[in-house]
């Protein structure tokens, strides 16, 4: 259901920009991420600081949106966004205390160089999509920019999610066997 949540606010506002247009869609996404926010501190009792972030988000960029009348906005949210997610990624590496490491390890047992390597891949990979997310809000089409924004930027994060898992796990350690002895 949690996976369900974090695409909600998306689909939503994906679903209303083809009914309607871009600015409805930009107040369906501000509604549907509070009503997300909503439930998940309903539901789990707390509220991720991605989410959070998300949120802040979306709001100020989508209420500016909506006061001027003017998508740039909107568009400039998601790269600013991903600066934030690159920019927390890398500091975080900086601090010795990697984000990436902090979620997955726990699952998943490797070396420090393992998870600085996975950290920085992912900064990379923010900066490099907060940057196509430029060109194309900016050079193409708005229809073409919300489908690369819903499918084109959900995929390459998918992919990137998968590399990284398998990744990781071809470096982790191997479980240690406490019934051996």
């Amino acid at each position: 259901m949690k996976q369900l949540l974090d695409f909600l606010p998306l689909i939503i506002f994906f679903t209303v920009y083809k009914l309607v247009d871009i600015y409805t869609a930009t107040g369906a996404l501000i509604a549907a991420t509070a009503v997300q926010i909503a439930i998940l501190y309903f539901v789990y009792k707390k509220v991720e600081k991605m989410h959070l972030v998300t949120f802040a988000m979306v709001t100020v960029f989508g209420t500016l949106t909506l006061a001027f009348h003017d998508d740039a906005f909107i568009k400039w949210k998601v790269t600013i966004i991903y600066s934030l997610f690159a920019i927390a990624l890398a500091v975080s590496q900086i601090m010795n205390k990697s984000i990436i490491k902090a979620m997955l390890g726990k699952e998943l047992k490797a070396d420090d160089s393992i998870w600085a390597r996975v950290t920085w891949y992912w900064a990379l990979f923010f900066i490099g999509c907060g940057l196509l997310n430029v060109y194309v809000a900016f050079s193409l089409p708005l229809e073409t920019w919300v489908n690369f924004k819903v499918f084109g930027l959900s995929a390459l994060t998918l992919l990137n999610t998968v590399i990284s898992v398998f990744y990781i796990y071809k470096h982790a350690q191997p479980e240690q066997d406490d019934t051996a002895n």
